[in-house]
């Protein structure tokens, strides 16, 4: 049985056509995958389908009946997680899921604070969350953050269709399984999931029925069992793309750039690390394992405890991201939305932003020729694609939007650039111009990269060097001749270490 039966949806935004006839069908008990690269149409078609947005044309039946795309409130069996975090970071988790409590037949003359929380006990559970329902949401780990907008969509306990934007992102593989375990639990109670992913893998656990869209249209439709990752690679992208391509900086290393000593802080002990001239160097481990709260506190976000770091043969000072930027270290955030974008404001401003000097010579008034130049300059060379430099960041892809923050950073010219999760959310064609842009960053402008990156292909493909990170502690290195999947998983997940031989070499050990 079709539960949702969008046809013929077009939107369009000034000089764009974002949809452009999309027909898209959903049965019931099926989990439909839709895949595309960033700015083909994904996040369009769900605001349609979620009632933010308002299509020029085309209709929405779900079970059959006719909808009204002009009214948000027909859409009561949607229930929806987006991808970036979206919580009220103050209230607990409690208050978070069951908001606005009316909703939850919560609501009284006197809030029942004990009988929300009793209510958020068997969502806990189901997820396996490691919280409790008093704790304060923004002090929960990320994954924690994640799944909690999921059970949050689940407490809709009316909804037909969920639809899930990118929900394995801030997950370790652990967590994904909880999720596909949940979805195949709402499977047989016959609901239907609506799956969006730019981890293509997924599509084959998922194993049910795949849509793909390419510049608004849809350029192939399948069940999954019928067809394979290249199918949808070449639906996606209009070409075939080696996925077994190396990024690795090929030139040789230059002098040591950054030297890290016996550094303690918050959520990790005792990290010693050295970082070259021209070299990417990978951190790996599970979510909340300690490798972002490493370089956000040799940034200045989070206070060391202990330990020093020396950088260009001079001693650091910490706490001071200002004094950090100004010295050539750079750190770009997983979290786009809260801690690179400006949201609400141009792609030319949020590339200025960082660039006062480049584009306020005299430190106050912004000269317009420099600005406009600059910007044009790195919409070039990073290959951003947008009607104009005009457009608020926020309409753009994450794609783009990293693009734009990568490309603002380097005209900074930085000695050391801390990349953590630069691919999340990101399809696979602008995860490989990504890579590209990296290796040439290291090879031309001779800057060491740090990648944190929770995709381990990833960071065998582009690390010249891989460090893992186990409960905070530094527990392996891995050197470019021994970057395979199995040496560094085993290290990730705690039951393999990595040690020095007598060759000089470092040997994985168990």
């Amino acid at each position: 049985m079709i539960v949702l039966h969008a046809k013929g949806i077009t939107k369009k935004f000034p000089g764009v056509v974002a949809l452009d006839k999309v027909d898209l069908m959903v049965e019931s008990g099926e989990v439909h995958c839709v895949v595309g690269e960033n700015g083909a149409g994904k996040s369009t078609l769900v605001k349609i389908l979620t009632g933010l947005y308002l299509a020029e044309e085309g209709s929405l039946y779900i079970d059959g009946k006719e909808v009204d795309l002009r009214s948000s409130h027909t859409f009561r069996a949607v229930a929806y997680v987006p991808q970036e975090l979206n919580l009220f970071g103050d209230l607990t988790v409690a208050e978070n899921l069951f908001a606005p409590f009316d909703k939850a037949g919560l609501n009284a003359v006197f809030f029942n604070r004990k009988k929300c929380e009793r209510a958020t006990l068997p969502y806990i559970e189901k997820l396996q969350m490691r919280v409790k329902p008093n704790d304060i949401a923004k002090t929960i780990p990320v994954a924690d953050q994640q799944l909690l907008q999921v059970a949050r969509a689940l407490s809709n306990e009316n909804f037909k269709i969920l639809i899930l934007d990118e929900p394995t992102s801030s997950l370790t593989k652990r967590e994904i399984e909880r999720l596909f375990a949940v979805i195949d639990i709402l499977k047989k109670e016959g609901k239907s999931i609506i799956f969006i992913t730019h981890k293509l893998e997924e599509v084959f656990e998922l194993n049910d029925a795949v849509t793909v869209l390419r510049n608004g249209v849809v350029a192939g439709n399948a069940r999954v069992k019928d067809i394979t990752l290249d199918w949808i690679i070449k639906r996606m992208t209009g070409t075939e793309i080696d996925l077994n391509q190396l990024y690795r900086p090929a030139k040789p290393l230059g002098e040591k750039i950054l030297e890290v000593n016996n550094l303690s802080g918050f959520g990790f002990e005792d990290v010693s690390f050295s970082l070259r001239e021209g070299e990417i160097l990978g951190f790996a481990g599970l979510v909340g394992a300690g490798r972002s709260e490493i370089m956000q506190t040799i940034f200045g976000y989070l206070p060391e405890k202990r330990g020093e770091v020396v950088f260009r043969g001079s001693k650091w000072k910490f706490r001071d991201p200002a004094y950090s930027i100004t010295q050539g270290l750079i750190y770009l955030s997983e979290e786009r939305k809260t801690h690179g974008i400006l949201p609400h404001m141009s792609i030319r401003d949020n590339i200025g932003v960082l660039l006062q000097r480049k584009v306020a010579p005299g430190g106050i008034i912004i000269n317009k020729r420099l600005d406009t130049k600059v910007t044009k300059k790195v919409m070039q060379e990073y290959n951003v694609k947008a009607a104009s430099s005009e457009v608020e960041i926020m309409y753009l892809s994450g794609g783009n939007q990293q693009k734009v923050l990568i490309g603002r950073t380097m005209e900074a010219a930085p000695r050391v650039l801390f990349l953590d999760e630069p691919t999340r959310g990101i399809d696979v064609k602008t995860k490989e111009e990504i890579y590209r842009i990296m290796k040439r960053i290291a090879e031309e402008n001779r800057a060491g990269i740090i990648l944190i990156s929770s995709e381990l292909e990833e960071l065998i493909k582009c690390a010249n060097r891989i460090i893992t990170i186990y409960n905070g502690r530094m527990i392996g290195e891995f050197q470019e001749n021994q970057l395979n999947m199995e040496n560094v998983l085993s290290s990730v997940i705690g039951i393999a270490r990595a040690r020095t031989n007598s060759g000089g070499e470092n040997e994985a050990i168990k």
